[in-house]
């Protein structure tokens, strides 16, 4: 989308929503960005043996802290992602909204270090991790919060001598994705997670070998109007949204989350925040 396009997007949602009144204003801006669900999907593969069976996989999102998302929210929101008691956690991007202007210090590394995987806590690079200077600073924080960067590379999560395949891709907008690279020698009849950040490189990765790609960036549009549904959403973004999408001539299986911040606008409008919890099934 060019910026003309953009700004058009921009200030039609704008005008949306503070055309519905101050109180829908109100209820955008202040309430409903704090009104965390937890998403429940079911993933099914014959290729999910036994011992994964009843597995779960806690995906969280596009925190974008710094832009009206503290780091005390980010505390709340890993309480409850503890309570849900996950096998493996995996963050697909977008850690802080603006890296180059955002004050790193201990208390977002002692955040991450608190959520807890007694499988693996991985993660992946999206677009403002990268953009902002981020790229090392970004790394460095989730490197000390305990969580294992997956850039174009996969990694075997083993239970009772069992495996499934968690294979994670460089950022599309401002890294470089390969995924050749990622699912290079990796045992194809393991169920295979791909994470991307951005949800429109399913029409790619619908070609290879892959059960199950988890994205997000989209934030499902942030604001989403009765009829309309949402009016603006990023570049590569545009096709997949929120939810779960099936492909007719490919086994992949899409989810992209709404994610947890906001950016350049700091409302959600039926546009609730989430966390998506997946439990395997064979």
């Amino acid at each position: 989308m060019d910026r003309r396009s953009f700004l058009k997007k921009l200030a039609a949602s704008t005008l949306a929503l503070l055309g519905s009144g101050g109180g829908t204003y109100y209820y955008a801006r202040e309430i409903e960005p704090s009104m965390l669900t937890i998403h429940q999907e079911k993933i099914t593969s014959p290729k999910i043996i036994d011992s994964f069976n009843q597995f779960t996989i806690a995906q969280f999102s596009d925190t974008h802290i710094g832009f009206h998302y503290t780091l005390d929210q980010f505390a709340e929101l890993v309480t409850t992602l503890n309570d849900q008691k996950p096998d493996v956690v995996v963050f697909t991007g977008d850690l802080v909204d603006a890296p180059n202007e955002f004050n790193w210090d201990n208390q977002l590394i002692k955040i991450l270090s608190s959520i807890k995987a007694p499988y693996g806590k991985f993660w992946i690079y999206g677009n403002h991790d990268h953009g902002g200077y981020g790229t090392e600073i970004v790394k460095e924080a989730m490197d000390k919060g305990g969580f294992t960067l997956l850039k174009n590379t996969n990694t075997i999560v083993s239970k009772n001598g069992k495996s499934i395949a968690l294979v994670g891709l460089d950022d599309a907008m401002l890294g470089s994705p390969d995924i050749d690279q990622a699912l290079d020698n990796l045992d194809s009849t393991l169920l295979t997670i791909v994470l991307v950040h951005e949800p429109d490189y399913a029409d790619i990765v619908k070609n290879y070998p892959v059960d199950v790609q988890l994205s997000g960036h989209s934030h499902g549009g942030q604001i989403q109007i009765p009829f309309l549904g949402h009016l603006y959403t990023p570049s590569l973004a545009e096709k997949y949204v929120e939810g779960k999408y099936t492909f007719s001539n490919a086994p992949l299986e899409l989810h992209v989350s709404r994610g947890i911040g906001t950016t350049r606008l700091p409302y959600r409008f039926l546009c609730r925040p989430e966390i998506t919890l997946f439990q395997l099934e064979n």
